[in-house]
């Protein structure tokens, strides 16, 4: 199986460097399934009802989140309608939404699970656990399992990378929105990536305009921030993965940068 994972879509520079760009990688790749993580594609912060059908059109079947998945609250009234959206699975129970979800891929079950970190973030419920939690549900003999790990702290990251080593297909850290290089495939199994990092515009702060950003941070007064406009960049990785043993047998990084 091949598995395509395109970093945090950031507004509409995200959206459109997806529209440039997937087509392409569809065929350099030829990924079975393409996952992506939307929670900022919508002005930056959040998604929309026309947002979501827009990136499901532009050929991504699941979207994973995080904490920015609940800044539009029309959209949340209406999550529980949206089937291919996930926000992240360790928030209480009574949120909107669902956390994870199995897809047929080609007559593989996978299972896609959106989890969130705690360090330097809201204070949820323990991802690690919520994960053993939720592993034993999904059971053995769904396979293939890919997490989409939305957290800040890289070393949070990174442990939960060795906790589930082995028992899942991938950990792909998210919400940074800056490409890692420690790309690897944790004791022949879990394919890891600190983080995917970001489809967006190239020149900003995390996808946002940087003079904006500046003013905040030098004069520590509240800012609204904007998405940053100029050329853009799709960051992803793309994995290969035994079907049999749900072991990821290959993953790349994938940067790729408009001139201008």
């Amino acid at each position: 199986m091949r598995v395509l994972f395109i970093g945090d879509v950031v507004g509409k520079p995200g959206r459109k460097a997806l529209k440039m760009w997937l087509p392409e990688l569809r065929v350099r790749y030829a990924p079975d399934l393409v996952i992506a993580n939307g929670e900022n594609a919508a002005g930056g912060f959040g998604l929309t009802k026309d947002v979501y059908h827009e990136l499901l059109d532009l050929g991504v079947d699941v979207l994973t989140s995080g904490n920015h998945i609940w800044d539009k609250k029309e959209f949340v009234k209406e999550m529980d309608s949206f089937d291919r959206v996930l926000r992240p699975v360790n928030f209480p129970e009574g949120v909107p939404g669902r956390g994870w979800m199995i897809v047929d891929v080609k007559g593989t079950l996978v299972a896609v699970i959106s989890l969130q970190g705690r360090i330097f973030m809201e204070c949820i419920d323990c991802p690690f656990r919520c994960c053993d939690s939720l592993l034993k549900v999904i059971g053995e003999e769904v396979k293939v399992k890919i997490v989409d790990f939305h957290a800040e702290a890289t070393a949070e990251k990174s442990l939960l990378g060795f906790y589930l080593a082995g028992r899942v297909t991938a950990v792909l850290g998210t919400h940074t929105h800056v490409q890692t290089c420690d790309e690897r495939i944790i004791d022949g199994y879990t394919g890891y990536i600190t983080d995917v990092g970001m489809t967006g515009p190239v020149n900003s702060s995390i996808g946002m305009d940087y003079a904006e950003v500046l003013e905040r941070m030098i004069y520590h007064i509240p800012k609204k921030f904007k998405v940053a406009k100029g050329p853009v960049m799709l960051n992803g990785v793309f994995l290969k993965v035994d079907e049999t043993t749900g072991a990821c047998t290959h993953i790349e990084r994938i940067y790729l940068k408009e001139e201008g």
